[in-house]
């Protein structure tokens, strides 16, 4: 075995040993190939980030938020990712661009890709009713909905949150307590008996005459996935949709400390927090971030894991430049991006004609975003901490981003996704990060 292999299998074993406990590993199993853990801080390093990285700190500070992770690529080349502050501040690890972050609502768009792939390979349509005799989910548990518009939903309406529901009565995957007392079992519930309490109820809208966010209709989305491939959700994403694009450390998020993945990081609620009733015992309160949410029935609408330079890596290979080619078609990338079609954004939270897009999520604990600029450069912003300003730290990050490009005058020419980078550059080394 030459020596790139052992110092692979070193980090190999290093990753399983630092969290026994938590699920298989990391690193993909069917190979030994080792992608964001050969990232670290010292890959970002010189003084041409300096001034940057102070407005970074400031923010950290300003915001009271523990870790953030930072991946900026320029022309389809990944020229910076570093993490600042901590982890986990217990353990004083440092973060660094290999922690694994929830992603949230970014979630959407793994899920929206997936769905176009599958448009692509002619597996279905966007025009598929999703409901009824004639739908994908044409299960018994999802007949006789309350509502018959329930039938005329299709595949776009939910890509689109164009599918009938609203959070008039409240956001149907953030009530655990009350979908279980009304469907008569226990706390947590999966994903389909949270969509069975909505069908059992009248729709807000007719579907297609509105547009409402919807948490629901990306849930329903990993359901069809499933019955369109005959694969778990997370199991054809990570097959069919990541590991092509060299993306083999992405996992659905578990609930509880426990279920951390190797490498993942602490979250992090503002200081005095409302507790909620856990999902696992309503009697005992816990904070949102850790039990109170279930985040593993969000599913396919935001319950991935990811690092930074992952979730570029997914960017760059959707972002419609022509200096990488895209996995997607120009076709499935205009349907999802452009406001003339009547359906986008899709898997994206906002489309600006001027060529920028963003994608946001959020989470107790979590604040996530990523965006692609017209001037050719991308971004992705993963926290570890939420603000007592919850989502409106969205435009705090954006301006964050603006200053740094404007403290930036001289990027690096060369790709850190490269495996063809010196040592020093790609190499990693877990410092800061202790077992």
């Amino acid at each position: 075995m030459d020596r790139k292999k052992l110092f692979l299998a070193a980090i190999f074993l290093f990753v399983i040993s630092i969290n026994p406990g938590a699920r298989e590993t990391s690193v993909v199993e069917e190979k030994l190939v080792v992608n964001n853990v050969r990232l670290n801080n010292s890959s970002s390093m010189g003084e041409q980030f300096t001034a940057a990285e102070e407005t970074v700190n400031s923010f950290l500070h300003h915001w009271a938020i523990n870790g953030v992770s930072i991946a900026i690529a320029k022309d389809g080349k990944l020229v910076y990712a570093r993490g600042f502050g901590y982890a986990d501040t217990a353990l004083k690890a440092y973060t660094q661009p290999f922690n694994k972050f929830r992603i949230a609502s970014v979630s959407k768009l793994v899920t929206a890709i997936a769905i176009m792939k599958l448009q692509e390979e002619g597996k279905l349509s966007l025009d598929d009713k999703v409901f009824g005799p004639d739908g994908i989910l044409n299960d018994p548990y999802f007949s006789e909905p309350k509502d018959k518009r329930v039938y005329s939903i299709t595949v776009e309406h939910l890509l689109s949150h164009e599918g009938g529901w609203t959070q008039r009565y409240g956001d149907q995957m953030f009530m655990p307590q009350v979908v279980a007392e009304d469907m008569g079992t226990k706390t947590p519930v999966d994903t389909r008996t949270i969509v069975r309490f909505a069908l059992d109820r009248r729709l807000h809208y007719t579907p297609g005459a509105g547009r409402s966010y919807s948490n629901l209709g990306y849930s329903i989305l990993g359901l069809v996935i499933e019955k369109i491939t005959g694969m778990g959700y997370e199991e054809f994403c990570r097959k069919e949709i990541l590991a092509p694009l060299g993306i083999y450390d992405m996992y659905l998020a578990g609930n509880l400390p426990s279920e951390k993945a190797p490498l993942e990081v602490t979250y992090y609620e503002p200081r005095g927090a409302s507790l909620k009733p856990s999902i696992y015992n309503p009697d005992e309160l816990c904070l949102a971030c850790y039990g109170g949410n279930d985040i593993k029935s969000l599913g396919a609408a935001g319950a991935w894991i990811a690092t930074a330079p992952d979730l570029m890596r997914l960017l760059l290979a959707v972002d419609g430049f022509d200096s990488k080619p895209d996995f997607l078609t120009s076709e499935s990338i205009s349907v999802m991006t452009n406001h003339e079609n009547g359906s986008a954004p899709i898997g994206w939270k906002s489309i600006i004609n001027d060529g920028t897009w963003w994608r946001t999520g959020y989470f107790p604990g979590t604040s996530a975003m990523m965006k692609r600029q017209a001037d050719g450069f991308s971004w992705v912003v993963l926290c570890n901490s939420s603000s007592w300003n919850g989502p409106e730290i969205y435009s705090y990050i954006n301006s964050m981003m603006t200053k740094i490009f404007s403290r930036v005058h001289e990027w690096p020419d060369y790709d850190l996704l490269d495996y063809s980078l010196p040592v020093p550059l790609r190499a990693a080394t877990l410092t800061g990060y202790p077992g």
